[in-house]
């Protein structure tokens, strides 16, 4: 399983806030009556962090006329040892390229 933010932007009408608003909780799923909005701070999107297994799981989660529209990203949590290694790959990647 991986762990996914979506994204879904929207219209920022007042109208428009109301209608994403009353689809996702409409659509009835766990998944979409725990969004995040931020119409409040001026950012009209939705976001929705979920345990999924692919970006595809992740973007049927969403009602149909969001899907096209959507933003979504792999979430990773990085180790010590793993951001190491990628400092280590870029030094060598920036040495080699001078």
């Amino acid at each position: 399983m991986g762990k996914f933010l979506i994204e879904v932007p929207y219209d920022a009408s007042e109208l428009s806030c109301m209608r994403v608003v009353q689809i996702f909780y409409a659509t009835g799923s766990h998944f979409l009556t725990r969004a995040e909005w931020g119409c409040k701070n001026g950012e009209h999107c939705a976001w929705l962090l979920v345990e999924v297994e692919d970006e595809e799981q992740a973007r049927q989660i969403l009602p149909t006329a969001f899907r096209s529209k959507a933003r979504i990203v792999a979430l990773k949590k990085w180790t010590r040892e793993e951001m190491d290694q990628l400092a280590d790959a870029h030094l060598l990647k920036m040495r080699n390229a001078s």
